[in-house]
């Protein structure tokens, strides 16, 4: 019997011309090389451990979901939904990919993008502020409601109805909107946990000059802490003021500071004075000792340093002489005999 012979398969004028191939189901395969990224798709494609995963995948499995594309004006197509698995497909060395072309205007667009890709498990604030701002500025251009009244934290155009879908706050859509005002340094330090979220949306408020000099600060420091940016917030005409003065409220505001104020418990007390001693009698007593304790603290000092200097270079005119000059000065003595006198008190000191 005659070997069954293997079917040739002839390029039609749509695949050379390269036009997508159906493969039922709505699904066709188009060239890598005809789609083009989103314009400002702002989410990231990582060559991270999780690419290398997908990559492995793919090479094993091929591409199991096809990608949402939109046809462009010049025959090639715009990428909806699928940047990482295009990425992955031309890594994996494929030549197409599946696919689902479906026309969208820019608007619808944008919010299928947005909405196909927040859905990841992963997402940057930095991904999560654009991706959300173009979806509401896309809403606000359908129509859509126009609540156009803002406050501190951004605008709260359509800001619950994207909240709802995404399972975040309404406050939480207007702070990562916010974030887009930061300078891209900034906004690369909140993707990193370097600044917090509330302390990235009042730096958003500052002059960019300003922002900059915060970026110089924390690239310097390696650090900003909230109570800094809330000290800047309450200064007046900041963005009159200078570098140096930005930076010297910013030092100022992680001073310690201290309140001045000790606790002595009661217990502690009667250890010393007994329960009979009043309160103000216990006060008196103990301002007086501490007078005298700063009377007297230098003298105990001095002469212990002269003890050392009789132990150890056994200079005993030295000392006397030292003791001389020292006399009226610390010691409140008018003669060298008294002088000595105190320090043969501190004869019995062991060195």
């Amino acid at each position: 019997m005659a070997a069954k012979r293997e079917k040739i398969h002839f390029a039609s004028v749509e695949e050379l011309l390269g036009a997508p191939t159906t493969t039922g189901e709505g699904t066709v395969e188009i060239k890598v090389d005809q789609i083009f990224p989103f314009e400002n798709h702002p989410f990231k494609v990582r060559d991270d451990d999780k690419m290398d995963d997908l990559v492995e995948s793919i090479k094993n499995n091929g591409v199991l979901t096809p990608v949402l594309v939109r046809p462009d004006d010049e025959g090639n197509y715009e990428m909806i939904s699928g940047h990482r698995r295009l990425h992955a497909a031309k890594r994996a060395g494929l030549i197409v990919i599946p696919a689902i072309i479906k026309p969208m205007t820019n608007d619808e667009a944008t919010i299928a993008m947005v909405d196909a890709n927040c859905q990841r498990e992963e997402i940057l604030p930095s991904e999560r502020a654009y991706s959300l701002k173009m979806k509401m500025d896309a809403m606000r251009r359908q129509g859509m409601r126009s609540d156009l009244t803002s406050d501190h934290n951004g605008p709260k155009l359509t800001s619950r109805e994207v909240g709802e879908v995404y399972g975040i706050s309404q406050t939480q859509v207007k702070r990562y909107v916010r974030l887009t005002e930061l300078l891209p340094e900034l906004l690369s330090y909140v993707d990193i946990k370097r600044i917090g979220l509330v302390t990235a949306v009042t730096i958003s408020y500052f002059d960019k000059q300003v922002q900059r000099w915060i970026y110089e600060y924390i690239k310097e420091t390696g650090f900003v802490r909230p109570e800094q940016i809330d000290a800047l917030k309450a200064c007046e005409n900041l963005e009159n003021m200078t570098q140096n003065t930005v930076v010297m409220t910013m030092n100022e505001a992680i001073k310690p500071k201290t309140s001045g104020k000790v606790s002595l418990s009661e217990r502690k007390l009667n250890k010393y004075f007994g329960t009979h001693v009043s309160g103000s009698e216990r006060e008196r007593i103990i301002i007086g000792l501490l007078e005298e304790w700063v009377k007297y603290d230098t003298i105990f000092i001095e002469i212990f340093v002269l003890k050392l200097c009789q132990r150890y270079f056994r200079g005993w005119i030295l000392v006397y002489i030292i003791l001389y000059f020292q006399c009226s000065k610390c010691f409140k003595c008018s003669k060298l005999t008294e002088s000595v006198f105190l320090y043969n008190r501190f004869d019995s000191i062991v060195l």
